[in-house]
């Protein structure tokens, strides 16, 4: 079964314009994106998913420059960019990424993929995602789905936020979908390692000079060791608070 990560990207952001090409060590976000997916052992494919606006051109001029798989579709309906996108490249387990994670852990998502799999084959599994219950810092989020679920939830989410956010359909309802939650052994769910506002690329940028090596990709656990030596980095951004579905 093709196994495909799906990272929907576009320049529009309303707290920080143009996030996904922001410098982290001479490369945009969205490199260290696929780049640090691209080390998964399961991934078949890492599809960038943007929007056909033209202002997102760019994205499309950029994956074609790296090699990098693309699809556009929709910039309101992020559903249906998602289904069109699995439908192009014929992805039968879907990954779903967002584009300002610069730090997202390939060895914890490849522990996801393989529980996701060994379920399924026990019992019937329609979804598993790290942010059900959250145990992860804010920047490790993956969600996992089949195409046939996908293809489900396209054809019957009708409110314009489970369009916009892909996925409510599936976990907002338990009753339907088989659901199940990946959990760490600790929480560290307070930690906030996205890209979404000026404070988040101050962090991740001081977290990317302190461990990025070309030749090495750095994994949750170096970036715990670098906070116990800095405890005040958390300081950077601790104020920020995550949007909410429909803000």
């Amino acid at each position: 079964m093709k196994t495909a990560a799906i990272v929907q990207a576009r320049i529009g952001s309303t707290r920080l314009p143009g996030k996904i090409f922001k410098d982290l060590c001479g490369m945009p976000v969205l490199w260290h994106v696929v780049n640090r997916l691209s080390h998964s052992k399961f991934l078949d494919k890492i599809i960038v998913a943007t929007t056909t606006l033209p202002e997102d051109d760019i994205i499309e001029k950029f994956c074609t420059e790296n090699n990098i798989l693309f699809s556009r579709g929709s910039s309101e309906d992020v559903l249906s960019r998602y289904y069109e996108a699995a439908k192009k490249f014929e992805a039968k387990i879907i990954i779903r990424i967002t584009s300002d994670c610069p730090v997202i852990d390939p060895q914890i998502l490849d522990k996801m993929i393989e529980e996701f799999i060994t379920t399924s084959k026990a019992e019937k599994l329609d979804y598993m995602s790290n942010s059900v219950q959250r145990t992860f810092p804010r920047g490790f989020d993956a969600e996992i789905f089949t195409f046939a679920v996908l293809e489900k939830i396209f054809n019957e989410a009708v409110q314009t936020y489970e369009r916009e956010h892909v996925t409510p359909y599936i976990y907002q309802h338990p009753e339907i979908f088989r659901i199940k939650n990946f959990a760490g052994e600790k929480d560290y769910s307070f930690h906030r390692w996205t890209v979404d506002t000026p404070e988040d690329y101050e962090l991740i940028k001081k977290i990317y000079e302190a461990l990025y090596d070309p030749q090495r990709i750095f994994l949750f656990n170096d970036i715990l060791k670098l906070f116990d030596r800095e405890p005040g980095l958390i300081s950077i951004n601790q104020n920020i608070k995550q949007k909410q579905l429909g803000e």
